[in-house]
């Protein structure tokens, strides 16, 4: 078993050991089962399992019960007595408590080292999704990052990018002459959205110093691989801001991690639980994305196990790629939950022992209905598996223990300070302030040029002067109109005092109070 990730026991009588190769762990899998049947526990060994393999691992903690991964489990707790039991059971001769090497993050930076990352390594797709834009509003998403790139204008956290779109509604008649139509009312839409994002503490995902993927896949000096625990419990309130973000850090791996085919064990493996909220009311191009990264991150030596409720939750399309499956019950109600549980038991290749879809009725707290990759790829046959105890402590650990581990890390301080470097909103601050002084220099130079009589003819006021004479060569228009007259008092103020003021206003108005 040296080879294998050890699961459990299966057979008659939870005998015969269920492990999950190394060699395949990489071709994904599933974690399926109804609340309170197991499924936190499953994760919670399997991390062990990989940790201890060395392979790091990164999960989300969405209840706050994962933390327990970063202490050993203790013989005075209320289940020794079970887990040892079950341990004997399962034949798990070589069962003992230990700890396991955790780095806590967070994208609030409240319980585990900050989570950052940019604008611009977000994209205009994700970020669409997060800020759930309509198609119009997602093209000027698109419009800000092409100018974003082509200005030289950096687009690293929520301001610049805020700045970057007043910009646009600025100029946005001669920006629709090459890119179409720019709706002020899409911007306003898109900089409410940033707002709402705002006020659930999205601001703080995105800036510097970004995360570096190498911090998530280290290994120890003994040989484990590190267990990367996302705090989740509060970030669950934004439930589109939960799955982006680990969609997002998904789509990275898959970009800049070299193709290394089929490693004999992972380099990373990857669980996104509670994934039915990746794929609610995703847009298509959205979901054809998460199918190309789960179809090609596999060569990458990445392996994605998908946590949820019911099998049903994942596409079609990517649930076919998901060849390691822990299945717990599924509860059957309705005809509907019947057709479901049906359709997840004929995913599995039988075991005569058993009936697949009664297996998944029954199956208690604790046990699961499995299948592993075997050699060359092959589906295992379905097993009901008693899963093994976790050596690590079962529930959370206290708020001064994951303290404690948070200033032994290696990540303590590289994350703490955001850095706020030279960006977009700063270059169009740059821009603005000096086309205002351009246009205050420009007015004192004219009023110094005036003479005292012109300076007067000017202010439209009375006086005789022999320098004022009515030019023959243009004949007086009389009767204008009264629009015409409104034209020449407004370029009149354009040109004077109260344009330049208007012009820091328009300019300068912007950056006021930042």
């Amino acid at each position: 078993m040296n080879a294998d990730v050890f699961i459990g026991g299966g057979g008659p009588d939870y005998a015969t050991p269920q492990g999950l190769a190394l060699k395949y762990a990489n071709r994904h899998g599933l974690i399926a089962g109804a609340t309170g049947t197991g499924k936190t526990v499953t994760l919670q060994i399997l991390a062990e399992g990989f940790s201890n393999a060395g392979v790091p691992v990164f999960l989300s903690d969405v209840k706050g019960d994962l933390s327990g991964l970063a202490k050993s489990g203790t013989a005075d707790h209320k289940l020794h007595g079970p887990f040892m039991e079950r341990a004997g059971t399962i034949g798990f001769s070589d069962y003992s408590y230990h700890a396991c090497p955790v780095t806590f993050w967070d994208l609030f930076g409240d319980q585990g080292h900050p989570v950052r990352t940019t604008v611009s390594e977000m994209g205009p797709l994700l970020l669409a999704r997060l800020l759930e834009l309509t198609e119009a509003q997602e093209g000027i998403l698109n419009i800000a990052f092409r100018l974003a790139d082509e200005e030289g204008l950096p687009l690293l956290d929520l301001k610049d990018l805020q700045s970057l779109l007043v910009w646009i509604g600025e100029n946005k008649q001669s920006l629709s002459l090459r890119y179409g139509n720019v709706s002020v009312q899409s911007i306003g839409a898109i900089q409410r959205r940033l707002l709402v994002l705002e006020n659930q503490g999205g601001a703080g995902l995105f800036g510097e110093p970004a995360m570096e993927l190498a911090d998530l896949m280290r290994v120890g000096d003994d040989g484990r691989g590190m267990i990367n625990l996302l705090a989740a419990d509060k970030l669950m309130a934004a439930p589109g801001l939960y799955a982006t973000f680990l969609l997002w850090l998904l789509s990275e791996l898959f970009e800049d991690l070299p193709e290394v085919g089929d490693p004999d064990k992972p380099k990373l493996v990857f669980f996104f639980d509670e994934a039915h909220l990746l794929f609610d009311d995703a847009p298509k191009a959205l979901v054809d994305k998460v199918e190309q990264v789960a179809r090609l991150i596999r060569s990458k030596g990445v392996g994605v196990y998908f946590i949820t409720q019911n099998p049903a939750d994942v596409p079609e399309d990517i649930l076919g790629q998901l060849g390691n499956r822990f299945q717990h019950a599924l509860r059957a109600f309705t005809a509907k939950d019947r057709k479901q549980l049906r359709m997840a038991a004929e995913t599995y290749r039988e075991n005569p022992r058993f009936s697949t879809e009664q297996a998944i009725r029954e199956v208690g707290v604790g046990e699961a209905v499995t299948s592993m990759l075997l050699k060359k790829g092959v589906p295992g046959i379905v097993e009901r598996t008693l899963i093994r105890p976790p050596s690590s402590q079962l529930g959370p650990i206290t708020v001064a223990e994951r303290q404690g581990v948070m200033a032994a890390s290696a990540m303590a301080g590289k994350y703490d300070a955001p850095l706020d470097r030279k960006s977009a909103f700063e270059i169009l601050k740059a821009r603005a302030d000096k086309a205002a002084e351009e246009a205050a220099k420009a007015e004192d130079a004219a009023e110094e040029a005036e003479t005292p009589m012109l300076r007067e003819f000017n202010a439209a006021r009375r006086y005789s002067a022999k320098g004022v004479t009515r030019s023959t060569s243009r004949p007086v228009r009389r009767g204008a109109s009264f629009g015409e007259a409104m034209t020449k008092m407004v370029v009149k103020e354009l040109t004077g005092t109260t344009g330049r003021r208007m012009v820091r206003g328009i300019l300068g108005g912007l950056f006021k109070g930042r």
